[in-house]
């Protein structure tokens, strides 16, 4: 299965959802939280070890829904099975996304065990300074881009 390719922007959700906004964009999150005290139980989602608080955000239960529709609208859940599953959906490289193959240790590929095992051995030289920096020196800072 082909990974779907819907520009969000084109969908009959995305004009709900902006004509959505144009109504809620000029209210303040203390005027939506003293109309609706109760709202913090409301609008929380917690899965397994994560809470996603939309509370104290310019958001109301008419916007999830929306959101939600979206969702539907262009195959989000198809998508997320077809990342998950290892599908070919980096069509630039004709090849699987790979993110997940990270955060299954049991059915982990050999060529990714073998990048994180190298990985580790360079982030351990450089904390305990057999690794060092071109100067000679140990290497106290790490500038992380990307």
């Amino acid at each position: 299965m082909a990974l779907h390719s819907i520009n969000p922007t084109t969908t009959a959700s995305w004009k709900d959802l902006s004509e959505h906004f144009s109504e809620i964009k000029d209210k303040r999150i203390h005027q939506i939280l003293e109309t609706n005290p109760s709202r913090i139980d409301k609008m929380q989602i917690d899965c397994m070890d994560v809470s996603l608080d939309f509370s104290k955000q310019r958001v109301t239960s008419q916007t999830m829904v929306l959101l939600e529709q979206l969702a539907n609208e262009v195959s989000l859940k198809d998508s997320i099975e077809l990342l998950f599953g290892g599908s070919k959906i980096n069509e630039t490289e004709d090849r699987a996304v790979l993110h997940t193959a990270l955060r299954d240790f049991s059915k982990m590929r050999p060529e990714v065990k073998r990048t994180l095992h190298k990985m580790k051995q360079f982030s351990e030289a450089i904390l305990d300074g057999t690794w060092k920096g071109y100067t000679g020196k140990n290497i106290t800072d790490v500038v992380n881009i990307g």
